[in-house]
């Protein structure tokens, strides 16, 4: 058997690598602590499941149309209006199983040989490999600490060219936490504006996690005349803790929605009827509990900020939202006489059971990715470990 050879352009999700390796430590009897997958440790919200209980009794367990309900697809554009002050038609807007395949339809229906995809690292680790599978070539951006990893204009335009036809802007930012404000995003569509072949895929997944020193800004709020070639992207899985429900959605220009649409009716169709209508409740329903998780992970973030600082060989910015800290580690890779980051991250899972990922793996090497979606008493356990294990 001889497999496809764009297998060999594509590299397997270094997370779900690093969780599968703590699974096995685990089994074997290893008192590991894993944090390194994203995902919530809180529960999905009761009046949520109720929704998607009451779903399975009507009876709503057949096929769906392949862009969303009705129903659904109505929540969502009271969504975007209400939360984001966006208004999308119902054509407009397109459901899929997760933001995963949401950001994998928008490549398949935009790229092609020969074209670039702008992408800022550290970025989603799907992104680059997304673009690859779609033929063309991911472009990336590297940020750092001094900008807060956001990317400044002068790059952009560095990077842009003819051939650019996508730029991802994921904020806040999966791994670093950290998010562009209104004025950084206004200037970033000064750029753009220079360019008016590249659709910009604006990833909002962590919107409702977030605690930046002015609110949430989404790309087209600040650079409204972008409006016709912006995607904006948004799912349930990590404000309603939600994961395993597989729903994500975006609102955008109608061809590219349609686009969209088209490659989905030939590989999903339709996302869970079920899970749907639970998306539904969540979007319409009360978010007090929202903001309670949210202050959550806010002191948690204050928390493992402050004792990743303490760690000898580890820096940490503050993050605006997310549940993610994203800390240097070169001083501490040298220290310990490895070669890199991923060296350290397997030093740390076998010596103190404390499961981390990579910063390689989201294109900034001498980085790790923490996720602190879980107790505090594991997170001062496992950093505990991590600092004793660096003296």
């Amino acid at each position: 058997m001889t497999l496809a050879a764009r297998l060999n352009q594509v590299k397997p999700s270094a997370t779900m690598a690093i969780t599968a390796m703590a699974a096995e430590l685990k089994a074997a009897g290893r008192p590991v602590i894993g944090l390194g997958a994203g995902e919530p440790d809180f529960d999905t919200p009761d009046h949520i499941k109720a929704a998607a209980i009451a779903a399975i009794h009507r009876g709503d367990t057949k096929y769906t149309a392949v862009d969303g309900t009705p129903a659904l697809k109505s929540a969502i554009q009271r969504k975007f209006k209400r939360d984001n002050d966006l208004d999308y038609a119902l054509d407009q807007i397109l459901v899929s199983s997760g933001g995963k395949q949401t950001c994998y339809n928008t490549c398949q229906a935009l790229l092609g040989p020969g074209d670039e995809a702008v992408i800022p690292a550290p970025y989603w680790v799907s992104y680059p490999e997304m673009v690859k599978l779609a033929d063309a070539e991911p472009v990336i951006v590297e940020t750092g600490p001094d900008s807060r990893f956001m990317m400044t204009p002068g790059q952009l335009d560095a990077a842009l060219t003819p051939q650019t036809r996508l730029l991802f802007l994921n904020s806040p930012s999966n791994p670093a936490g950290t998010a562009y404000s209104r004025g950084q995003l206004a200037a970033l569509g000064e750029v753009l504006d220079g360019y008016p072949q590249v659709t910009i895929a604006a990833d909002d997944m962590y919107e409702h996690i977030f605690w930046g020193s002015e609110p949430f800004c989404s790309l087209l709020n600040a650079a409204p005349q972008l409006y016709d070639r912006t995607l904006t992207i948004n799912g349930v899985s990590k404000a309603y803790a939600m994961t395993g429900w597989r729903i994500g959605y975006c609102g955008g220009p109608l061809a590219l929605v349609a686009g969209m649409k088209k490659i989905q009716s030939q590989s999903t169709s339709g996302a869970c009827s079920i899970s749907q209508a639970a998306a539904e409740a969540a979007l319409d329903g009360d978010h007090a509990v929202v903001r309670q998780r949210c202050a959550a992970f806010r002191q948690r973030h204050d928390a493992v900020v402050a004792a990743l600082n303490a760690i000898k060989g580890f820096s940490c910015l503050e993050g605006d939202g997310t549940f993610y800290a994203f800390p240097n580690v070169e001083e501490a890779v040298r220290l310990k006489g490895l070669e890199d980051d991923v060296a350290l991250c397997a030093d740390i899972l076998t010596s103190v059971e404390v499961a981390l990922v990579p910063g390689s793996a989201f294109g900034s090497p001498g980085h790790l990715r923490i996720s602190y979606a879980t107790d505090q008493i594991t997170l001062d356990e496992a950093l505990s470990r991590v600092a004793g294990f660096m003296g």
